[in-house]
């Protein structure tokens, strides 16, 4: 199999369509991001990559706290215009008839039609370039009831969305399974004993 130079570019798949959510002058605001992710474990954190001139920017620097919203699938319309228009310009909040809420930070918006939101408090900003990173300690995690089976989320019920960058430009759902992890790579364990 043969392989073409691409040189350096940000082609990491699957990429998580987050709404990011920071409250810009006392007023919640959400933003499209799909460059971010988990950053570590104990405590847990995440990180997002956000342009600095984002209007949604100004609100983490201001709050140092920031939400990260998990759509899914049936929020595709609200996901992509929040990425294609400005808070600084539109209520997005009201084009999008979102219901926000605010948990343990008091500062940090949530969507209730997200069926998963975590609130984060930014415990550092790194400027990269083009992106900040912003990594946020997840101070709380809220779950919508109906997305649990057994107790545990269920990401069959949460349905999130996955980006895909150029050139096809898509949200996709997440496919089907394939395997069983911790599990399947076990009969090349067994190989090497």
């Amino acid at each position: 199999m043969g392989k073409v130079l691409m040189g350096p570019q940000t082609l990491a798949y699957p990429m998580p369509a987050f709404l990011v959510g920071a409250n810009v002058d006392g007023k919640p605001n959400f933003m499209t991001a799909a460059w971010g992710g988990i950053a570590n474990g104990e405590p847990p954190m995440l990180s997002i990559a956000i342009h600095h001139h984002r209007y949604t920017h100004r609100g983490i620097t201001q709050n140092m706290t920031f939400s990260i919203n998990v759509p899914s699938t049936n929020l595709v319309k609200e996901t992509d215009y929040c990425g294609i228009t400005s808070g600084s310009k539109v209520d997005k909040v009201e084009t999008c008839r979102f219901k926000v809420f605010y948990g343990k930070l008091g500062s940090a918006p949530l969507i209730e039609q997200c069926p998963l939101n975590l609130e984060c408090k930014v415990v550092h900003i790194l400027d990269l370039g083009s992106h900040s990173l912003v990594i946020g300690k997840i101070e709380e995690t809220h779950i919508s009831d109906d997305c649990l089976t057994d107790g545990e989320p269920d990401v069959s019920k949460i349905k999130p969305l996955i980006f895909v960058t150029a050139p096809a430009h898509q949200y996709r759902a997440f496919g089907e399974v394939i395997a069983k992890a911790f599990s399947c790579g076990r009969e090349l364990k067994a190989k090497r004993s």
